[in-house]
């Protein structure tokens, strides 16, 4: 069974987490707060940060949902069939029973 976050999706994930933490310490360091141009950047950053971790929340729903999905199909599957379900589980045994004993 395919997992539903790949390795560059977690990846992408962890560097966006990083990425606002640094905005939100950047927007809380001092600044001129009479600077024109201080207060614009400020509102367009805490704007875009807003939208990304919007974003970010949308995304961790839709893996979730899809993992859910994913679940069902295989638990419906395993209930309908329930010998080719023990022989998918069988043989993922002994290919994963194999890999670590090459170890």
């Amino acid at each position: 069974m395919a997992t539903t976050t790949e390795p560059h999706e977690t990846r992408l994930d962890d560097d966006l987490a990083l990425l606002t933490e640094t905005l939100e310490e950047v927007l809380k360091s001092s600044g001129d707060p009479a600077d024109q141009k201080y207060i614009e950047l400020k509102e367009k950053a805490e704007k875009s940060l807003n939208q990304v971790k919007s974003r970010l929340s949308n995304a961790s729903d839709t893996y979730y949902v899809r993992a859910r999905q994913a679940v069902t199909r295989a638990d419906e599957y395993v209930h309908d069939k329930p010998w080719q379900g023990i022989g998918v589980g069988a043989t993922l045994g002994l290919v994963i029973g194999l890999l670590l004993a090459r170890r």
